[in-house]
C-alpha cells in the first residue's frame, strides 16, 4: 500500500529557501504538489534557478526579502497571497549562525541585536502576518494552516560561545509551545523541527576543519551530519494529513546527539 505525503492544492511560504535546508524543503514541497513561494536575501541567481527548476512562476516563486525586523514579513506574506491566492503553510527557516566563537563578555551589542532581529524578530513578524491571513480563509474539513519553525539543538541544550544564536533558537521552541496552545482550536497547527549539524553552506567551513569537524562527528551517535533533505522530510510530514494529531511538538532531527549532549 502506498501512502503519499501529498500537499496537493496547498500554498506554502518557505523563508531562507535559496540554499541548504530551505532549498531542499522547496524542492520537496513542490514534488508533493504544493505551490511554493520562498524568500532569499541576496542570492538572486541561485533563487531564480531553483524556482525555474521547480516549475517556474505558475507554481514556484522566489521573493527577495531581508527579514531582519517584524514588519518585513508583511509584504512577503502579501506577495505570496497575491501570486497564489492563499496561504496554507509557513515554514520559518531563515536565520544566521555567527560562526566565530565569542565569549559573552566580548560579544558586541551589535552582534546580539543582529542575530536576534533576524532569527527571532523576523520569525515573529512572519507568524503574525501568516496567522492573520490564515484566519481569513474558510475552514473546510481539514486544518486552516500549518506553521513549522526551524530551531536547533543549540536552542535546547545551549552552545558555548554562541549565546545569541542559542537564545534565539530557544525562543522559537517556546513560541512553538505557546502558539500551539493559542491556535490549535482555530485549526492552525504549530510545530518545530530542531536540526543538529547539517551539511549546508552555513556550517561547511566548520565541518571541513579537520579538528572541529572530527569533534562534531564524534558527538553524534550516528557518526555523521545530516543532509538537508533529512531535515526537509520531517518538515513536509508535519504539514500533511498524516500529522493530523500533532501540534506543539519539537521534532528532533540530530542523529541522537541531544540524548548524549
Amino acid at each position: 500500500m502506498s501512502i503519499p505525503l501529498s500537499l496537493s492544492g496547498k500554498v506554502a511560504l518557505i523563508t531562507g529557501g535559496s540554499r541548504g535546508i530551505g532549498a531542499a524543503t522547496v524542492r520537496m514541497f513542490g514534488a508533493a504538489g504544493a505551490k511554493v513561494a520562498f524568500s532569499y536575501r541576496s542570492a538572486r541567481a541561485q533563487a531564480e534557478a531553483l524556482a525555474n527548476e521547480c516549475g517556474g512562476a505558475a507554481v514556484c516563486r522566489a521573493v527577495a526579502s531581508n527579514l531582519d525586523h517584524p514588519d518585513a514579513a508583511r509584504s512577503l506574506v502579501a506577495e505570496t497571497v497575491k501570486d497564489f491566492g492563499r496561504l496554507d503553510i509557513l515554514v520559518a527557516n531563515h536565520g544566521v549562525w555567527p560562526a566565530e566563537d565569542v565569549a559573552i563578555d566580548r560579544m558586541s551589542d551589535e552582534q546580539w541585536r543582529s542575530t536576534l532581529s533576524i532569527n527571532l524578530d523576523g520569525v515573529f513578524g512572519l507568524v503574525k502576518h501568516a496567522v492573520a491571513q490564515m484566519k481569513t480563509q474558510a475552514r473546510g474539513k481539514g486544518p486552516v494552516g500549518h506553521i513549522v519553525l526551524i530551531s536547533s539543538t543549540s536552542g535546547q541544550r545551549g552552545e558555548a560561545f554562541h549565546c545569541d544564536y542559542s537564545a534565539s533558537k530557544g525562543a522559537l521552541i517556546s513560541m512553538t509551545k505557546t502558539l500551539s496552545s493559542e491556535l490549535a482550536s482555530q485549526g492552525i497547527y504549530v510545530n518545530c523541527v530542531a536540526p543538529g549539524w547539517v551539511d549546508t553552506d552555513m556550517s561547511s567551513a566548520t565541518l571541513a576543519d579537520p579538528k572541529t569537524g572530527d569533534v562534531i562527528r564524534r558527538t553524534i551517535p550516528l557518526g555523521r551530519v545530516a543532509k538537508p533533505e533529512e531535515i526537509a522530510a520531517p518538515v513536509l510530514f508535519l504539514c500533511t494529513e498524516h500529522a493530523g494529531f500533532i501540534s506543539g511538538e519539537i521534532f528532533n532531527v540530530n542523529g541522537g546527539a541531544v540524548l548524549v549532549g
